[in-house]
């Protein structure tokens, strides 16, 4: 049983098609063999593996087609193969171990509507089956990895079907959307009536709505117009407790608020189906510039008076001096000595005219030197290319991951050389690359984004990472940082969750997942230590 489910047939093995036209080219791929030792001039094309058999009993495929149709169960291995695994390095790379056979759920189901997720949830309680709600598969922290914890089977809950603009509310700027609407479809419905929510995070050409509410997801210009959940007013939840319908005003003295309790949970409470949150008109001018600074001290600096004292750019962004020298953030494009640092302003004109103004006598004071458009646009440009280069390197056989955090700024140097120095003795010996951009700005701190590159040990390679990764996670905790900014916790940060929030505020989520969930069939392993 199947239907022409939203994703290709193997979506997760890699970011772009294969007929895509190659990022490394033959200059890029000698440099690797000469920096890594790695043999890059015959890349691997992502393989295929096989899908482990099904284990749906016929009583209950039988459930779940009574309750979504026939047409709307799938159990063939290149469907529960493409929603076998988000997009992390260990998903990616686990692909392409020997012998690899996909960990798949034993079916995917696309339901229709709150009553039909209703009734898939009560049907897989009552035959001891995990749920794992999928939206676009983009999670970096094994946030949709299809663990069956202590039940018979696993399915992956496809919201894809809840595709809708329910409604936009042009006079209190709000707009009411389900949770499997693409963040490219949304943003295309919003345009036809004049308005965006502004949120661009890099997985926007896959993520969902659902998605970005489930993992509190940041975009580029989140300094100026806030995460996506601090866009939410509305959330609505169905669980097999019931549904959570949360948020009337737009503000309220009525209690702790729970709408906190759904954003950023991760489908291991519920299965958001619909989301109401602020959007703004479409900018009449949208204006981005480069600038460069001697420092990643001097430029932390800058960010730091700018999101304290204002004006306040939409976007700001700061790579330290390895992630210039690289390239990562200009697509390889020279962005000479220092650190390159990014602005921008969306908007009407005459706020943008009047606050890009004011920034630059700011930046020109302090001794930035002015880039232009042309190093913002390289920026833009090759954005959304990470991914795809990501595929290649790892083609190449290149350990190549990232990760994430957030602390004040009094921490900011401090942590960005120990969770650097952490990384780099974790791959000593697999001559280790470790760059870092600052990328959502607070008043109080900032996030901090790693990027890793490595000659992989393909003898041991999800070990390889697993231990760099627990070095990091490891330091960012011993600094008093959270354990994640924006890429959620999934089952790769759970190990921290105690040491973030502490052990009676994981008796509380434990509490909270107890109500809401009491057989425990949402999300085995995520985000509970």
């Amino acid at each position: 049983m199947t239907d022409d489910f939203a994703l290709p047939a193997d979506p997760a093995s890699a970011w772009a098609a294969p007929s895509s036209a190659p990022l490394l080219g033959d200059r890029a791929r000698g440099l690797l063999a000469q920096v890594f030792g790695v043999d890059a001039t015959a890349p691997t094309t992502p393989p295929s593996p096989p899908v482990r058999t099904g284990r749906l009993t016929p009583d209950a495929l039988g459930a779940l087609t009574a309750v979504v149709g026939g047409d709307h169960v799938a159990t063939d291995d290149a469907t529960r193969g493409a929603h076998a695994n988000g997009m992390s390095y260990l998903d990616l790379v686990r692909r392409r171990l020997p012998g690899a056979v996909l960990d798949a759920p034993d079916a995917v189901v696309r339901p229709a509507d709150d009553a039909e997720i209703a009734g898939v949830l009560a049907a897989c309680v009552a035959h001891a089956i995990a749920v794992v709600p999928f939206g676009g598969g983009t999670s970096v922290v094994g946030g949709v990895r299809p663990d069956t914890g202590r039940f018979s089977a696993v399915i992956a809950l496809d919201l894809a079907r809840l595709d809708r603009l329910i409604a936009v509310d042009e006079v209190s700027r709000v707009a009411t959307l389900q949770a499997g609407l693409t963040a490219p479809r949304a943003d295309t419905l919003l345009a036809e009536r004049g308005f965006t929510t502004g949120h661009v995070p890099q997985s926007w050409e896959r993520a969902t709505i659902g998605g970005f509410a489930a993992t509190r997801s940041a975009g580029q210009l989140s300094t100026g117009w806030g995460r996506f959940d601090a866009l939410v007013e509305h959330v609505r939840c169905v669980t097999p407790a019931g549904t959570l319908d949360l948020g009337r005003a737009p503000g309220t003295a009525a209690g702790p608020d729970l709408r906190q309790l759904v954003l950023g949970s991760e489908g291991v409470f519920g299965v958001i189906t619909e989301v109401t949150v602020r959007v703004r008109p479409l900018p009449e001018v949208r204006r981005h510039e480069g600038w460069r600074v001697a420092s990643f001290a001097d430029g932390a600096a800058l960010l730091r008076r700018l999101a304290q004292d204002g004006p306040r750019p939409d976007l700001l962004r700061l790579s330290d001096e390895t992630e210039t020298a690289l390239g990562v953030a200009t697509a390889g494009e020279e962005a000479g000595d220092g650190c390159l640092l990014l602005v921008g302003w969306e908007g009407a004109a005459s706020d943008v005219e009047a606050r890009a103004r004011a920034t630059t006598e700011i930046l020109s004071a302090a001794g930035a030197v002015a880039l232009g458009e042309d190093a913002a646009a390289a920026w833009s440009e090759g954005r959304f290319r990470s991914p795809r280069l990501r595929d290649e390197l790892l083609g190449a056989g290149m350990l190549v991951e990232t990760l994430e955090t957030a602390v004040r700024w009094r921490d900011v140097q401090a942590l960005h050389t120990a969770v650097g120095a952490a990384l780099r003795d974790a791959l000593e010996g697999a001559t280790p690359v470790v760059a870092c951009h600052i990328s959502h700005v607070y008043a109080a701190g900032a996030s901090l984004y790693f990027s890793v590159l490595a000659r992989r040990d393909d003898a041991d390679a999800v070990g390889q990472w697993t231990a760099a990764k627990r070095a990091a996670g490891d330091a960012i905790a011993a600094a008093g940082a959270t354990i994640t900014h924006h890429h959620a916790v999934g089952a790769d940060h759970a190990p921290w969750m105690t040491a973030e929030v502490g052990a009676s505020g994981t008796d509380v989520l434990g509490a909270v997942k107890a109500h809401l969930d009491p057989t425990g069939i949402l999300n085995p392993g995520k985000l509970l230590p």
